[in-house]
């Protein structure tokens, strides 16, 4: 069974934006600070509550010289983020799924809603997919995945699964989306551990999913698919968790020890930042 959200990763532009927009405009805490591992050239920021709690985290691939990317099909085209009432700004975009919901968009341009869900903290509420064919999207939610439907208002479609929500909205005429700065990589969904993660790759293997292997990523293990539209899912570990290299999460670069042999090179390839 998925447990719910795990994260949401995107990719921005200016680092230095991103950190004083996510944690200064909204509030949120910047819960680690290392690099993308796959690109050590590029960092990966993760914010999220005090505890790095999954669920509450969003995550960023800052790169400055992003060339132009078009949203179309195929793509997470925003990330709702439940928050408290204080949290809301006076003129709401209006209810949906009788919710008040507002909009905005991050520095890099990604497309952000503020959802007031009944809930103090602030975390993940909802992805929403621009699919060319919705159909096969939806039976693989539930089929597979295990959501249920939730809903529909006018041409969205609203899943669900133990807290996670996605809603899908048709884009039969809309050209296949390029991901770039202000656009989501990927969404990840919770597993409490590293047997219910193999039995979740075994699962999607029986349904004929390509699959990668564990991979680890220090904080969590990872695997990942696509779905029949092309969004990219992952299905991440609860644990370790973000304690596990420094007390005080996200003051300092934090690399896994088969890159800190070359910390220093690594340093001189990031632009700095400051944390003020």
């Amino acid at each position: 069974m998925l447990l719910g959200f795990h994260h949401v990763t995107a990719f921005a532009g200016d680092p230095q934006r991103n950190l004083d927009f996510y944690r200064r405009s909204l509030g949120l805490r910047l819960i680690k600070q290392t690099v993308n591992f796959d690109d050590p050239a590029t960092y990966h920021f993760y914010f999220g509550d005090a505890r790095g709690a999954p669920g509450t985290l969003l995550t960023f691939f800052p790169w400055p010289t992003a060339p132009a990317g078009r949203a179309g099909a195929g793509q997470i085209s925003s990330v709702a983020l439940a928050v408290a009432r204080e949290s809301l700004p006076d003129r709401m975009a209006g209810t949906r799924f009788n919710e008040p919901w507002f909009q905005l968009c991050d520095p890099a341009g990604l497309a952000l809603e503020l959802v007031l869900a009944g809930s103090a903290a602030t975390r993940l509420h909802s992805v929403t997919l621009r699919e060319s064919d919705p159909e096969p999207t939806a039976e693989f939610l539930t089929a597979v995945l295990g959501f249920h439907a939730a809903g529909r208002e006018g041409e969205r479609t609203r899943w669900r699964a133990n807290g996670a929500v996605i809603d899908i909205l048709p884009a039969p005429d809309a050209e296949r989306a390029k991901l770039s700065a202000g656009m989501v990589h990927h969404v990840a969904f919770r597993v409490s551990g590293d047997a219910a993660q193999l039995e979740w790759r075994a699962k999607l293997i029986d349904h004929g999913v390509r699959v990668t292997r564990v991979i680890d990523r220090r904080y969590f293990r990872s695997i990942y698919f696509r779905e029949p539209g092309g969004v990219l899912f992952e299905i991440a570990t609860d644990g370790p968790g973000f304690f596990i290299d420094e007390a005080d999460p996200g003051r300092a670069l934090q690399l896994p020890p088969w890159l800190e042999p070359t910390r220093e090179s690594i340093q001189r390839r990031l632009p700095p930042v400051n944390l003020r």
